[in-house]
């Protein structure tokens, strides 16, 4: 697979992975923190910060994995 394929799937885990946290937590979350559909908010702040931690997670794992298959070769 290409690096722009795979970084694609990354970028699209990290979104789902992202909003899949927000909507399980936005029950939780103070009314200033949730998301009114249309606005931009700081509801709409969260999901993205959710979503970038996300993709620096699927990052890393990513990196640890590629740095140990290179590792038993």
């Amino acid at each position: 697979m290409s690096k722009a394929a795979i970084n694609f799937v990354h970028a699209l885990a990290a979104v789902l992975a992202g909003n899949a946290a927000y909507f399980l937590l936005v029950r939780h979350l103070p009314p200033r923190a949730r998301h009114v559909p249309f606005q931009i908010d700081l509801g709409l702040l969260v999901d993205f910060w959710l979503c970038l931690v996300a993709f620096g997670i699927i990052k890393t794992v990513a990196g640890w994995r590629r740095d140990s298959n290179r590792s038993r070769r």
